[in-house]
């Protein structure tokens, strides 16, 4: 018997042991174009999920909180517009928007708390992606003003694969220094493998004044999230639990031709 007991124990501890790291989490908001053009289609798709993005693992969105674009200093609410769709195999939510005139247009969402069992915690990811139109890029490094929110430093559009995109790290507004900001990419029909699980998500750390840097090797979508821990926390089955608070962009980098 007791053999046996330790050989169940050394089979455990050996899984333990050789269980992969938690995979990050990104909110996500994606849109069909970031950069309309005069011949292009003018009304975009835009698509709201959660996920592990690079290795394609979805998870449920319940209708955010809120939903919103900027333009012009103008702020619209597009929630009721949103209609639930499938992504990785999950809840998720899209919407057409028209787009109608010049000028950069800031889409982003705050969803509902989730529940993380296997942190302990709520994640609440303040999400947001750019869309620059018809020539008009001015204040495409304008902050909304969410609770946390990376503010891009190089244009979050028209960037080409290898380029380096910079941003500021703020939490109630204010610049946090050495900021941990997660990278991951959203491998598509997984067409790339990671060589171990460490090169899934890449971490690079801002410096004293929050700002962070990052040179996307191949083209696509990459996220960006900026994680700290909120200042207040929620309940869950009768207890107090923490909440990070995640800042996250989404820059699209384009193969040059």
């Amino acid at each position: 018997m007791k053999t046996c007991q330790t050989a169940i124990l050394f089979v455990l501890l050996i899984l333990t042991v050789a269980a992969p790291r938690a995979w990050s989490h990104f909110g996500m908001v994606i849109p069909s174009d970031t950069m309309v053009m005069q011949d292009d289609n003018r009304s975009i798709r835009v698509i709201l999920s959660f996920s592990h993005p690079f290795e394609m693992v979805g998870m449920e969105l319940v209708k955010p909180k809120s939903f919103n674009v900027v333009v012009g200093g103008r702020q619209e609410s597009l929630l009721d517009s949103l209609k639930t769709i499938q992504v990785m195999g999950h809840q998720a939510w899209q919407t057409q928007y028209p787009i109608q005139r010049p000028g950069v247009y800031m889409f982003y969402m705050e969803p509902e708390p989730y529940w993380e069992p296997a942190e302990d915690s709520f994640i609440i990811h303040y999400t947001k992606t750019v869309v620059t139109a018809f020539g008009d890029d001015e204040g495409w490094d304008a902050e909304i003003g969410l609770k946390t929110e990376i503010a891009p430093l190089s244009k979050p559009f028209g960037l080409y694969a290898g380029n380096i995109f910079q941003g500021i790290v703020k939490l109630d507004g204010k610049a946090v220094p050495f900021a941990e900001v997660e990278v991951e990419y959203y491998n598509q029909n997984k067409i790339h493998t990671a060589p171990t699980e460490y090169m899934i998500t890449q971490t690079v750390k801002a410096d004293v004044n929050g700002v962070f840097t990052y040179a996307a090797p191949v083209s696509g979508w990459w996220g960006f999230a900026a994680l700290n821990s909120a200042d207040y926390k929620l309940p869950h089955q009768g207890q107090e639990k923490d909440v990070e608070l995640g800042a996250v962009i989404w820059v699209y980098f384009h193969d040059m031709k």
